[in-house]
């Protein structure tokens, strides 16, 4: 039996201790629920189809005879002592011990003859999808160059791990149970839970095989491209209200003086000029569109007065609000062109 590197024998005798039955006793009122269901998504670059995945149990002396088949074959221990027998060996296995047989790899379970063996097993199909680059189709989702990445680093994990049982050092057996109980309670998102369970077991097999582990790259940010967009977002969404630095500021968890200078970096332009300048885009909007007096304008943008919105608007655009309305509408009634002049739109 080859244990995983670096794994102590206290740490080794703790997660045995704590597996049996009684984690698992759930599972035992529909072991094979998780059977009856067709689970099957795209994960990276891979279609994933659930076989079965479900809890059985070997009796005492039971034996499997030799077998094999194509797809990936995970078996976990929960509780009880047997074998494997592969062609390099014959291995014993106990509660907290697990086995990959992948494709086409020969194995024989046996049971020992005192004691009964409980495997929790999940049976998958993958296949390899499209080769589209992340990025490079129309369709892909937000964020799945770094699934994909993840995806490709456990696969190439799995088709390279020794049929030999180690110990579930990452706790992968307990989503078995986190998927059968996605199935029992049958809340919104039961199908995500499911989907996120196998990948789970299929990641933490990975890593328990490989002590060596890659220093996997995150997804990280400009800090300060995110907190311009936080804050322009912010203010667009309350623009119509008294808004001060100090608020936006307050949201993002920074000082005033340091979104001053983020707005300044990445914008070139203060709070209060960006602030002014979205206003009056809005403005110029329901100047075109609607009826609605400066007086009233004024009040639905933000502005402290219509007087106040005349004077910025006729500063910024050069003509005032009404000569700005009416040069839309004879536009419109012209040749339905766009305006001549506008604010910078957002």
């Amino acid at each position: 039996m080859t244990l995983a590197k670096g794994l102590s024998r206290s740490r080794y005798q703790t997660s045995r201790r704590n597996m049996g039955p009684s984690q698992f006793q759930l599972m035992q009122a529909d072991p094979q629920a998780l059977d009856r269901l067709d689970i099957r998504f795209r994960w990276g670059r891979y279609g994933i189809q659930v076989l079965r995945c479900h809890l059985t149990t070997l009796k005492a002396g039971c034996v499997i005879q030799a077998h094999k088949h194509r797809d990936f074959e995970f078996h976990f221990i929960p509780s009880g002592t047997g074998a494997v027998v592969l062609e390099d060996g014959h291995y014993p296995v106990h509660a907290g011990m697990f086995y990959l047989t992948g494709p086409h790899v020969i194995h024989q379970q046996e049971a020992d003859q005192c004691e009964q063996l409980d495997e929790l097993c999940l049976h998958i199909d993958i296949v390899k999808l499209d080769d589209v680059p992340a990025g490079e189709h129309p369709d892909v989702p937000w964020g799945e160059e770094w699934e994909v990445a993840e995806a490709e680093e456990c696969m190439r994990q799995l088709n390279t791990m020794q049929a030999r049982p180690t110990v579930d050092q990452y706790d992968a057996m307990s989503w078995f149970l986190t998927a059968y109980r996605a199935w029992h309670d049958r809340e919104l998102g039961a199908f995500s839970t499911i989907r996120q369970a196998v990948i789970q077991i299929m990641l933490r097999a990975a890593r328990a095989h490989h002590v060596t582990q890659i220093n996997t790259a995150l997804p990280s940010r400009d800090m300060n491209a995110y907190r311009y967009g936080l804050a322009t977002q912010y203010i667009r969404d309350n623009y119509a209200h008294a808004l001060t630095l100090e608020e936006v500021a307050d949201e993002l968890h920074i000082c005033g003086r340091q979104l001053q200078r983020i707005l300044d970096e990445q914008g070139g332009e203060t709070f209060s000029g960006y602030l002014e300048r979205y206003r009056l885009t809005q403005v110029c909007m329901a100047l075109t569109n609607a009826d609605q007096t400066v007086e009233q304008l004024a009040g639905q943008h933000g502005f402290s007065s219509g007087s106040y919105l005349h004077y910025v608007f006729k500063k910024r655009m050069g003509l005032t609000p009404q000569q700005y309305r009416e040069q839309q509408r004879l536009h419109k009634i012209t040749d339905g062109t766009s305006p001549t002049r506008s604010v910078p739109l957002y």
